[in-house]
């Protein structure tokens, strides 16, 4: 049955360096929740903490109704994943599975039996008697998979799991790892740096840095309405322009920037006129060939300074003067299913931004 886990005021340190500092955070049961951030941010260390590898200097950590902040990790009815899959070479692929089983002491018909479940559910059971040398990474990683699985954790712990893939068979894993967890019904906890894989198999995720959690929310949630700079840049690409507010629009504002004034539909509760801010652009989200009745808002005009055809995108770096008479502001846009491939530097190109794909960050 599937459980909430939660993390209240966690505090982590080793010697001088605070690794978690009073982070809080609650997982729904059922939920396929990420930690993401960059190296050393400590994303890491709170899934240890929760697997009960490290013991926080203060905090609580809950699984279900049971705080579990003291208990060892045998005692947590946690499953968890790790980066290396550690199989034991000498063992086939079921008995690699059942290993936890017997630790457990589980009868053998019991087990034989669970272990037929888990492999059906990563669709290994046909491998049953193969050893890990004779598997694909991919299959490996399923046979990490089905041995978290068959103990039937009540939450399961994944730290990287696709990064030891290739790009191709991390694609294929990620709605792989998405299916068995819901058929499961698992609540999950994952550690990852990637954000694609994070945006596509995530239901909540939490941004990291420095040992803080800086948002909460849904992929969609954290991409578009991103709290500030650091997770507008991390989750996704933009182009950064820091400005000036010129008026408030109900929810929305006018931001005086040195390529010209851009609106925004939505903007930071709190923020007012005078006040300096962030604005991200999406490259997605530069319309390269505006309509005939496109607003004089929001629309840019420069040159194509790199262009990079890729078949289904192209990918384009425009430089718009810049009012004060300093260097160009360069925007990346992409383009989906480009005719014309392309683009030659210098040639004109006018770009306009909707103002409600602006989005607005504190400086």
């Amino acid at each position: 049955m599937a459980v909430s886990v939660a993390i209240e005021r966690v505090v982590k340190v080793f010697g001088a360096y605070t690794a978690l500092k009073d982070v809080s955070l609650g997982v729904q049961p059922g939920e396929l929740f990420f930690l993401l951030g960059p190296s050393g941010c400590g994303k890491t260390t709170l899934l240890r903490c929760i697997a009960g590898f490290y013991r926080p200097e203060s905090g609580r950590i809950l699984i279900g109704d049971e705080e579990v902040t003291a208990r060892p990790p045998h005692r947590r009815d946690t499953g968890m994943m790790f980066q290396s899959y550690a199989l034991w070479p000498h063992m086939t692929v079921e008995e690699n599975v059942a290993f936890g089983l017997e630790m457990r002491k589980v009868p053998r018909a019991e087990s034989r039996r669970r272990v037929g479940e888990a492999l059906e559910l990563v669709h290994l059971a046909d491998r049953a008697k193969a050893r890990p040398n004779q598997l694909s990474g991919g299959q490996q990683q399923r046979v990490a998979l089905a041995r978290a699985l068959v103990i039937r954790p009540r939450c399961l712990l994944l730290d990287e799991p696709l990064s030891n893939l290739d790009a191709k068979l991390r694609l294929e894993m990620r709605m792989e790892i998405r299916r068995i967890c819901k058929q499961a019904g698992l609540t999950a906890i994952y550690v990852t740096h990637d954000q694609k894989e994070a945006l596509s198999v995530a239901d909540r995720l939490a941004v990291m840095r420095d040992g803080v959690i800086e948002q909460i929310g849904t992929p969609e949630e954290v991409y578009r309405a991103p709290v500030n700079r650091f997770v507008a840049g991390f989750i996704g690409e933009g182009t950064f322009i820091e400005g000036r507010i010129d008026a408030r629009e109900g929810l929305g504002v006018r931001v005086s920037t040195r390529i010209g004034m851009l609106r925004a539909v939505r903007a930071p509760y709190g923020v007012s006129a005078g006040d300096r801010v962030t604005l991200c652009l999406r490259p997605e989200s530069l319309c390269l060939r505006p309509p005939p009745d496109t607003p004089s808002d929001n629309l840019l005009r420069g040159q194509y300074s790199e262009s990079v055809y890729l078949g289904e995108v192209a990918q384009h770096r425009i430089g718009v003067s810049s009012a004060d008479g300093g260097a160009p502001c360069v925007l990346t846009a992409v383009e989906l299913n480009p005719v014309a491939g392309r683009r030659r530097e210098g040639e004109p190109a006018s770009v306009w931004v909707p103002p409600e794909h602006v989005i607005v960050t504190p400086l």
